[in-house]
Formats: C-alpha cells, sequence, structure tokens
C-alpha cells in the first residue's frame, strides 16, 4: 500500500508514482535519485507488502530516512510489521508494538491522519480480531481521504467497510458490494494496477458464478503473475 506523499512530486517522482502504481517498482527506484530516501522508502515498503521479498532491502530504507522523518520512517516501518505479522514472515517479538506505534503516530501527523487511521483499522480488524475499533478507525479515515483528495486511501476505507457490511449480514450485502465496486472502480481509474488486481478478486469472491465474476479473476490473474503479486498468487 502506498499514499500520497508529502513531499515535492517533481518529474522524476511523478515517473515513479505512475510506475509504482503500475506494480512496476523496480522501474520506480531505478528512475529515482539515491537522495530521495521517502521516495525509495515508499516504493520498497510498498513492494514489500505486494511480493512478501525485499524484506531487508526496505527495512535499510525505512532506518536510512529516520533521521529525516522519523514519523515518516515509522510509518513505513509499521507497515513493515504489520506485513511480517499478516503473513507470518518471522515476526519479532517488538512487532505488534511498532506496527501500532508507528500507525498512532502517523493518524496524529496532517500528513499522514487519514492513512494512520486506516492503518490502525487494519491492525484492529486482522491482528487484534477487533472489528468495532477497527471500524470507528475506518469512519475517522474516510472524511480524511476525501479532505486530503486521495482516492486511492477512499478505495482502501470502502474495500474494508464493505468486509464490514457483508459480515453483518442484515440486509447490507448490496451495500457492500456497491462499496467493493466503488473500491474497484477508483483503484482502475488510478491506473492502480495492483490494487485493483486486489479488488477485482474481493469483488468477484462476493458475486454470484456467472460471466462478470469470471472475467474479473481471470483479469486479476493476468495482473497477478505478470507483477508477481505473492499472496494474491494463492488466490489462483
Amino acid at each position: 500500500m502506498n499514499y500520497d506523499a508529502p513531499y515535492t512530486m517533481g518529474p522524476r517522482r511523478g515517473l515513479a508514482r505512475a510506475l509504482q502504481r503500475g506494480g512496476r517498482w523496480d522501474d520506480a527506484l531505478a528512475v529515482l535519485p539515491g537522495d530521495q530516501r521517502a521516495a525509495r522508502a515508499e516504493v520498497l515498503a510498498d513492494r514489500f507488502w505486494w511480493r512478501l521479498d525485499g524484506a531487508a532491502e526496505a527495512a535499510t530504507a525505512v532506518s536510512d530516512l529516520a533521521s529525516d522523518d522519523p514519523v515518516l520512517a515509522g510509518f513505513y516501518g509499521a507497515q513493515l510489521a504489520y506485513t511480517r505479522l499478516l503473513f507470518q514472515l518471522d515476526p519479532g517479538p517488538g512487532d505488534l508494538d511498532l506496527a501500532r506505534d508507528g500507525f498512532t503516530a502517523a493518524a496524529r501527523d496532517r500528513r499522514l491522519n487519514g492513512w494512520g487511521a486506516f492503518w490502525l483499522g487494519v491492525l484492529a480488524d486482522h491482528i487484534d480480531h477487533d472489528p468495532e475499533t477497527a471500524a470507528i478507525s475506518y469512519a475517522a479515515a474516510l472524511p480524511l481521504s476525501r479532505q486530503h483528495d486521495d482516492p486511492l486511501l477512499e478505495s482502501y476505507v470502502a474495500r474494508h467497510q464493505a468486509g464490514h457490511a457483508i459480515a453483518r449480514d442484515r440486509g447490507d450485502r448490496e451495500v457492500g458490494i456497491g462499496l467493493l465496486r466503488r473500491s474497484y472502480h477508483l483503484r482502475a481509474a488510478l491506473g492502480a494496477r495492483p490494487q485493483t488486481a486486489a479488488a477485482a478478486v474481493t469483488l468477484a469472491g462476493e458475486l454470484r458464478p456467472g460471466e462478470e465474476a469470471g472475467e474479473l479473476r481471470e483479469a486479476a490473474a493476468i495482473t497477478a503473475r505478470e507483477l508477481r503479486l505473492t499472496w494474491l498468487l494463492r488466490e489462483f
């Protein structure tokens, strides 16, 4: 996962962002100067999430950023810790605290508050197994996504709120499917290929078997294989 960073978006950074959104992380790194520590940490943390490799390189990039921007470095470090916890990639004993502290600090930072709130929700959902707290965090993140004009963040919030609506099974299923469609379309509009593929798989899983569900899964499988999206490939 990534976010619209608070640093200046020059021509190289704009190109790197487009490449990152397309799941071309190595190409994004190749166009970034070595002194772009924040941008490099973002790309590497995002690549680790989707491919579950390059952990050491990502950790080094986060460490290099710490002296320049400790809150931003803590945010990316929290993402690495959460990825290790979620996928059981040899998580350390301090990873839960690292994730919680990093996301909490981000939620208090004007640049990162929407993403920080969202990640606290994900942590509550998938690590603490506390959906009520997660729902509060998602509700806090949604208006911030619009305040920051960040449709990628909105797509993530919509996807997770959809999961809650469907799980409630109190006539909210169609609401949830509508949110899944919104998440899918927002990601596609941004050219965020890994995220769009993940959204396609999730949406297809909630639809009745048929042409639409089959086409969504087929498109997602093509993207997952091309971009080597490790955990998404497990769906096929």
